[in-house]
This record gives C-alpha cells, structure tokens and sequence, in this order.
C-alpha cells in the first residue's frame, strides 16, 4: 500500500555543513551507506549501496538519481526500493532559535514494499540514519552504520562509572533512582527474576496509545547482570518481545557497565535506541556517581 512518511529533526549545524554531509560521497560513506556516488545537479546519479543500505542493493543495482537540489535548501531523489518506486524530499531551514537547523525529511512510497512492516522499516531506518548524521555533524564519534546482512542484531554500549558495583546495581532497581535517570513514571520494580519491571511510558503511535517499555525481569544476579524484556516500543504484538541487559563488572574502585539491547529481527529495528541508550547510560553515571557522592557527605549514625 502506498504511503509517506514525514519527520523531522533537530540538528546542531548550519545549513551548509547539513547540506554538505547529504551530498559529498566522502561524508555519505562514512554516516548513511557503504557506497555512494553524488552528480550535483537535477537528473544526476544521487547513487548509495551495500550492506548499510535496505535491501543490500550492490553499486550495480543502485539506481537512485537527483529530483531537487537547491544549495543549503533542499535536497530530493528517486529511490527505487525492491523494484518499488519511492522519492525521499529533504528540506533545512534555520531552528526557531537560531541555534541550529531543522531537517525535514518526506519519503513517498508510491507501492507495496515486499517486506513485512514496512511502514517501520521506512521509520526506523531514517531515525538511524539521522542519529548517524546528528553524530557526523559532532565530529564522528557514536555512529553505528546498520549492517543489513546481519541475521542477529544487536546495541551494545559501555559506560565506566565511578562508584561500586553494589551502588550501580541498587540504581537500576530502586524506583526513586530509576524515576530519576530513566525517566520513567511511578517505577514499579519487584527485585528478583520473573518480579515487575514497569516504567510506565507513556506515548502515541499512529493514533493509538502505548505503554512502553520493560514488563518483567528475565534475569537476576545482585550487582552483577539484570535482564529485562523489551516488548516492541510500538506496541506491535507480532515483533517478538527483545532484551535488555546491564551487565556489572568490578574496575579498580568503579564499574563498567555494558548494555546490551538484543533480539532485532533486522538492523533497522535497531533505529535510534543508539542516542537514546547512550543519553541514559550517562544519565545513570551522572545518578550513581552523584548518590555515591552524597552519601560520603552523610554524617556517621551517632
């Protein structure tokens, strides 16, 4: 069935620096696809490739071309999908407050993508894409490309914080810490393995209201490994329930925390849990640290 989507996006650089990273082959390759090739003007090859691309055309089989080029402005081309006609439109114009851009990005699916859900498909892979571009623009560092060819995908992230194992653990299972660092709404956690683990997000997909986020814990070992399930965050019953651990593991006087978000059925779920894991590992780091601090502060039980 034919469909757009439409989104938009928040980004710290100027235009010409959005614009330049859409549009030279030597930036495209290293943020969005393993192969590209750019003819600057209307009816120019805008061709990209290989296993970060859906469908993992080769360069052979890439037959995207330029619709619209306005410098700094815009940006649009044809991208045939699985032999499907789709155009994506890419507009920039200056943040409300000045302080950077806003990317606006419209995909028209003119048929029936072969693949089941397409619609998240198409979703996910810019919300990725535009993570990876977000962190091209910041200097390079977080990117992680989509491998398409990768029948297992995964997120696996670290953080080193400075406090024991014991006091990083007691946050990820302490309601009041959890309300704090992972945002969550009246945390309700029953500490042992098949206990509750509900953060209560709350949101709206296409007209239909989610609960997000983990329901129970799969796996418990204190100040070591918690387990949790992650039901599909769009609250799609047929995308099979994936995990989430935070493995503990003694440095020094601190610990090293490793997530790990698994059970993608391909590398576009993986969408933008990248930023979102990475903002909240810092937000543990920045919770675990600050309770170890203030409580070093407590005067002694007289």
């Amino acid at each position: 069935m034919p469909f757009t989507y439409t989104h938009a996006w928040p980004l710290a650089a100027t235009r010409h620096d959005v614009f330049r990273a859409l549009t030279d082959p030597a930036a495209l390759v290293r943020w969005f696809a393993e192969g590209a090739t750019v003819e600057p003007w209307v009816g120019g090859v805008y061709r990209f490739w290989g296993r970060h691309t859906p469908g993992t055309p080769p360069q052979d089989a890439a037959r995207q071309t330029v619709t619209r080029l306005e410098p700094d402005v815009a940006l649009g081309f044809a991208w045939p999908i699985e032999e499907v006609d789709t155009t994506v439109t890419i507009v920039i114009a200056p943040s409300e407050d000045g302080a950077g851009t806003t990317l606006t990005l419209t995909h028209a699916v003119s048929g029936e993508l072969p693949m089941p859900r397409p619609r998240a498909l198409i979703d996910d892979h810019w919300r990725l894409a535009m993570g990876n571009l977000s962190a091209w623009l910041a200097g390079g560092a977080d990117i992680q490309l989509p491998d398409y060819f990768d029948q297992h995908p995964a997120l696996r992230l670290e953080v080193a914080i400075e406090a024991t194992p014991a006091a990083t653990f007691e946050a990820l299972i302490d309601p009041a810490q959890v309300n704090r660092w992972l945002d969550a709404r009246d945390a309700v956690i029953e500490p042992h393995a098949g206990g509750r683990y509900e953060l209560h997000w709350q949101y709206e997909i296409d007209g239909r209201d989610v609960t997000g986020g983990p329901t129970h814990i799969l796996e418990f070992a204190r100040d070591r490994l918690l387990m949790l399930d992650w039901p599909d965050w769009r609250g799609d019953a047929s995308v099979p329930t994936q995990t989430l651990t935070f493995h503990l593991e003694p440095v020094g006087t601190g610990t090293a925390v490793t997530l790990v978000h698994a059970g993608f059925l391909r590398a576009a779920d993986v969408s933008d849990y990248g930023p979102g894991w990475r903002m909240f590992l810092q937000k543990l780091k920045t919770e675990v640290e600050g309770h170890a601090a203030t409580a070093t502060l407590q005067p002694p039980a007289s």
